[in-house]
């Protein structure tokens, strides 16, 4: 069921860790979330003439960041979560940082909207997206059923893949079905009620063992078509489409949703797909109401070394010795996370050119120093 908190909303405190777990009602997982009549009623309402962007995944850590970009430039946004590694109250702190965003402007405050659902859910989420039809224009000649749908979402990003590494190892079917499985069938809805501008969520993964080869790294490295390109030497390059030396399930998910996604760009030239490979993201939005806080054990760099600064884990292990680095330690490369929210506003509105689309950002290399 849809849940907001438009008005009324008492001021978030700052960003801290972990602190509202215990506090959030949330829904199991795996079970389908309907809606009752009011709910729907009110998406319609709230929906007729404006535009949307749908975010699924959107009260985790990039996605947040990207739905308060989106607000922040003007977006009304439609947010799908199953909550099952995020907190709603994330949500509530987007809802307040818009409305004190726009408090002292003459511009319309945009309108957010979540709904508790799994994107898998095909149920509930034809039920959100027939809560964003718009009529078609009345023609006289027989059309296609799929073409003759609109919608008020004019855009969609996906972030609701599952991410972690060493589950994807001990759990390959889980992140087979969520991350490839559920796209398919997510891409094929999305077609039939005819929103066809999609940002997908990939990974610098996908570059297998060319990433560890010192060299800097171009789309061409992995591609999903014959590409010809000219490389720093000025000399002609033919790659073949494919990649080498994945390996894990997580990294072989996103070459796999890229290539599904390639492949649906080149049969329906309708679909403008753009899919953003990147690095570690850090950091937080500069208001310090978002952050990095998965319900999940936290596995990424940053959010440990706070919780070992912080008190809440005793020790930082740094797991690995004999790598070609200066003291063996790895060195990982990292982006901000706002410039990587700004990325896919930037994704979202390059519309121009329609079909398959590559991108990716090494920010920085943040290296740390040794704790012995």
């Amino acid at each position: 069921m849809p849940c907001s908190t438009q008005s009324g909303a008492s001021s978030p405190g700052r960003f801290s860790s972990g602190s509202e777990c215990d506090d959030v009602n949330t829904p199991f997982t795996d079970r389908s979330i309907l809606f009752n009549d009011d709910d729907i009623d009110n998406a319609v309402n709230n929906a007729s003439g404006a535009q949307y962007i749908l975010v699924v995944g959107g009260c985790g850590f990039i996605g947040s960041h990207t739905v308060w970009e989106l607000a922040k430039a003007g977006y009304n946004v439609v947010v799908v979560d199953n909550l099952s590694n995020a907190f709603s109250s994330v949500f509530d702190r987007l809802e307040q940082m818009v409305t004190d965003h726009y408090q002292n402007t003459s511009k319309l405050r945009p309108t957010l909207k979540l709904y508790r659902v799994d994107y898998r859910d095909e149920q509930a989420m034809t039920r959100i997206l027939e809560a964003y039809d718009t009529p078609a224009p009345f023609q006289l000649s027989p059309i296609d059923p799929e073409t003759s749908r609109t919608s008020s979402i004019s855009g969609v990003i996906h972030f609701a893949a599952y991410k972690a590494v060493g589950e994807s190892i001990r759990s390959p079917l889980k992140y087979y079905s969520n991350n490839v499985g559920g796209l398919i069938n997510f891409c094929s809805l999305l077609g039939d009620f005819g929103i066809k501008n999609f940002v997908f969520s990939s990974s610098a993964t996908v570059y297998g063992t060319v990433a560890d080869m010192g060299v800097a790294l171009r789309e061409e490295h992995c591609s999903q078509n014959l590409t010809v390109f000219v490389d720093e030497d000025g000399k002609k390059q033919m790659v073949q489409p494919g990649c080498s030396g994945l390996t894990n399930p997580y990294g072989r998910t996103k070459w796999m949703c890229e290539a599904i996604l390639n492949d649906l760009a080149h049969a329906d030239p309708e679909w403008t797909i753009t899919a953003l490979r990147y690095f570690n993201p850090i950091g937080c939005d500069e208001s310090g109401h978002l952050g990095e806080d998965p319900r999940d054990a936290a596995t990424n760099l940053m959010p440990v070394v706070l919780r070992v600064i912080s008190g809440a884990l005793p020790v930082l292990n740094i797991y690995g010795d004999d790598y070609d680095t200066p003291d063996g330690t790895a060195v990982r490369d990292y982006i901000h996370v706002t410039d990587l929210a700004r990325g896919h506003l930037a994704a979202l509105k390059s519309r121009a050119d329609r079909g398959f689309r590559i991108g990716y950002h090494c920010l920085l290399d943040l290296d740390l120093p040794r704790v012995s």
